[in-house]
């Protein structure tokens, strides 16, 4: 058994496909970008930070914290949660045609133990139309996705190749989670 430090549906489900059993619990990380830090230095420190306040507040510390964070980065920019339509269809519109990055760090700690692990992969959208853009912001499901989008859902037919994890863009590359779990005896 593994706590993990998310309320991502999504990952909730990768670690049920993968059978390991999970608890939930609460972290409250600031996830604010640092001035001049890069997305790797940001997407690796987030997901300490999950980690290191999720298992501050466990009483019972049996087990170890599983967090990760997620970045959809392009020209060097880590684009974030879309604030409103006109945020995401302007975040859509520069994917639109274009080889973006998305990087998932994954963090495995106990009070003896911290490993990381990181996935990055390059996601090619096809060009988009304004009205598609709209079209996907009225479906609700860019709403609360880094990058303004889902590559599990509705997302999925905007993306014309990827080079990489396809789970690590939806939010837990399974094989480097797997690994971070095999060095905690957890699989």
């Amino acid at each position: 058994m593994i706590y993990l430090a998310s309320n991502s549906p999504r990952r909730q489900e990768l670690l049920n496909q993968m059978a390991v059993p999970i608890s939930l619990v609460a972290q409250y990380a600031n996830e604010d970008q640092w001035p001049n830090e890069s997305a790797r230095n940001y997407v690796h420190r987030v997901a300490l930070a999950k980690a290191s306040d999720a298992l501050a507040r466990l009483d019972e510390k049996t087990f170890p914290v599983l967090a990760a964070d997620t970045a959809v980065i392009i020209d060097g920019d880590i684009l974030g949660k879309p604030e409103n339509k006109e945020h995401a269809i302007s975040i859509l519109q520069r994917l639109s045609g274009n080889t973006h990055q998305v990087m998932t760090a994954i963090v495995m700690k106990t009070l003896q133990q911290t490993e990381y692990a990181l996935s990055i992969t390059d996601v090619t959208f096809a060009h988009l139309t304004y009205n598609e853009c709209e079209q996907y912001w009225l479906s609700g499901e860019p709403k609360d996705k880094a990058g303004a989008y889902g590559i599990q859902g509705k997302g999925a037919v905007f993306i014309s190749h990827i080079n990489g994890s396809y789970s690590g863009v939806m939010g837990l590359p399974i094989y480097e989670t797997k690994l971070l779990l095999e060095k905690f005896s957890v699989l």
